[in-house]
């Protein structure tokens, strides 16, 4: 496939063993890693390569052959020690690219300061999702983009469907843009004005979160 990376996933806790296994699905070669037998053979079917060992060791992580690999993502959060100690060890192999999972502001600092391309707060960023689809029933995924302002998957309530977005005029009536329309599993982006939309539709909207929310929804909102 095009773009096909050579990705490493360090922990194989829940977060680390569904980026490992998504990547895989993606078609990306993935090197699964973890300390813990039990946790490597139950991925392994599900990964390109899957080893146990200890990735602080650095002559482990140098016959691995990290040092080639395009991405190491580093998905403990629990241990801080073992969490900056693989970091910095990624970083003295050569690795291009270093994500690493943070536990909470004072963790992800100190990985922003050792100089990885990026900190991702899993356990933050599903709370703000979960916080959004309480606020605004009709949303079913919520992405944070900017302070107040994202993205949102919203499925078409029955006040709008069998109607057209030219007639609905999201931009005008509620504030939002529409920027892609989901139907039996396609996708298209940029929808004309005269698409005209079903119950069983789906919306990706833009704006900001008090306008989301003020989005029609469904008698039984969908959660």
């Amino acid at each position: 496939m095009a773009g096909r990376r050579q990705v490493a996933v360090l922990g194989l806790g829940r977060f680390g063993q569904t980026v490992a296994r998504e990547l895989t699905r993606l078609g990306h070669d993935v090197l699964a890693l973890d300390a813990n037998e039990r946790i490597v053979h139950a991925v392994a079917d599900h990964v390109t390569h899957a080893v146990q060992t200890d990735f602080t060791d650095e002559d482990t992580l140098n016959e691995l052959g990290l040092g080639s690999y395009d991405t190491a993502i580093v998905a403990v959060s629990t241990n801080l020690a073992s969490s900056i100690l693989t970091t910095v060890l990624l970083q003295r192999l050569g690795v291009r690219r270093i994500i690493a999972k943070a536990a909470d502001e004072l963790h992800g600092s100190i990985l922003q300061r050792l100089g990885v391309n990026r900190v991702v707060y899993p356990e933050r960023e599903m709370a703000v999702r979960v916080a959004h689809s309480l606020a605004a029933p009709g949303v079913l995924d919520y992405l944070d983009v900017a302070p107040g302002y994202g993205f949102a998957r919203v499925s078409v309530p029955e006040p709008l469907a069998g109607k057209s977005l030219g007639a609905i005029d999201l931009q005008n009536s509620f504030g939002v843009t529409p920027v892609a329309l989901h139907r039996g599993g396609s996708v298209t982006l940029n929808p004309n004005a005269f698409e005209i939309l079903h119950e069983s539709d789906e919306l990706i909207v833009a704006g900001l979160d008090e306008d989301l929310e003020r989005l029609p929804t469904s008698v039984t909102p969908a959660m």
